[in-house]
């Protein structure tokens, strides 16, 4: 073969290949992924940016239950915590504190401390307690089967936060409700917040626990949303317990740093924890608070995030649960069942905070939903 022409036949090959391979979806959590589509996103960008936009009102009115049944008297709720160092499952459990004051309930709270045997644990001291009801605290209910099974056999309600994928009444397991805000609604949000701020352009961490289904499942619809943007490259998926976020967060973080020193740029974690624990080796890597990499959390929402994003302190963002509102939702949900009623099949509207927005408050509910409930239940 003439070398002109095997030249020519070379540079048709890589060609090819390198078609292929701006087609092809990579999963590679080490250096990058690629995405379908056209070069840049200007559809998904322009949707991205107006739904950030609709999510960053302060101004919407309260959509919830308004109608219901009167307060049950004489009740005791039992909240079973993953761990009551996750600051979403703390912040539903002072809201059911809160709510069980107003109807008159009582309230105890069992720290299952992160681990599966001590949720187990934890579930199995709640079942002998013979309890009116009980909430499942932001763990999987798989995992505590034959505890599920023995509250079921004593007719005991169960109330789910964060414990299976998707909000309302679940048969198996057997929840009477799972509050939470929609996961894919919250996902998305938090993905097309990443896209609309940087214009499109991006290169990513995602920060998950994969040992929780409902925190995997958030983790697994993000990256799918980021996807939709060609370039916006998905650089890492870190999978890190929560309970093990302090110890394992700041090394991760300084590997990442060494790694994508110019490409890391903007970062989503199933929960705000991560960045907390985050900040020290950012600090010491040299980031500035303020960014890059611009940080958002996929939930909960809690006092610290606020707290971080109002001082622009290694977090830009966070798509809050309504913690202290789902916390009076647990109450009302348990109350329609033991007043032989349906669940009200109630979720909050997605909400992204950022220090624009919060007007320096360190938690994000709707409007209206004490006085809500309140009148329903007659207290």
């Amino acid at each position: 073969m003439r070398p002109s022409r095997r030249t020519a036949l070379t540079a048709a090959v890589l060609l090819a290949a390198g078609a292929l391979a701006g087609c092809e979806r990579g999963s590679s959590a080490g250096g990058g992924e690629a995405t379908a589509g056209p070069r840049g996103c200007p559809a998904v960008l322009a949707r991205a940016k107006a739904a950030v936009a609709r999510a960053e009102r302060t101004d919407v009115p309260w959509n919830g239950p308004t109608r219901g049944p009167r307060a049950v008297p004489g009740k005791t709720i039992v909240y079973v915590a993953q761990t009551m160092t996750n600051p979403g499952v703390a912040g539903t459990a002072q809201g059911v504190r809160q709510a069980a004051k107003v109807i008159g309930w009582r309230v105890r709270v069992i720290d299952g401390g992160g681990t599966p045997a001590g949720i187990q644990a934890a579930l199995s001291e709640a079942v002998t307690l013979k309890p009116s009801g009980i909430v499942i605290g932001g763990f999987d209910p798989h995992s505590t089967a034959r505890q599920v099974a023995q509250a079921e056999a004593a007719h005991i309600p169960l109330v789910g936060w964060h414990a299976v994928a998707r909000p309302g009444p679940s048969t198996k397991p057997r929840l009477f409700t799972n509050v939470t805000t929609k996961v894919e609604d919250t996902a998305r949000i938090s993905a097309d917040w990443v896209i609309a701020r940087s214009n499109g352009r991006a290169g990513v961490v995602i920060f998950t626990d994969a040992s929780i289904p409902f925190a995997r499942n958030k983790s697994e619809l993000i990256r799918k949303e980021l996807a939709s943007c060609r370039d916006v490259r998905l650089l890492a998926y870190e999978n890190i317990p929560i309970p093990d976020t302090g110890s394992r967060t700041p090394q991760e973080v300084s590997s990442l740093l060494s790694r994508f020193p110019h490409d890391w740029n903007f970062s989503v974690a199933i929960n705000d924890l991560y960045f907390a624990d985050a900040a020290p080796a950012l600090r010491a890597g040299g980031r500035q608070g303020s960014g890059p990499p611009f940080n958002i959390g996929a939930g909960d929402g809690d006092p610290s995030a606020f707290q971080r994003i109002n001082h622009r302190q290694y977090q830009a963002a966070t798509v809050p649960e309504p913690l202290t509102q789902q916390g009076w939702q647990m109450i009302d949900e348990f109350n329609r069942a033991f007043s032989g009623r349906g669940p009200s099949g109630y979720k909050a509207p997605v909400h992204v905070a950022t220090a624009a927005n919060s007007a320096g408050a360190t938690s994000w509910n709707p409007r209206g939903y004490r006085a809500a409930y309140r009148k329903i239940w007659g207290s």
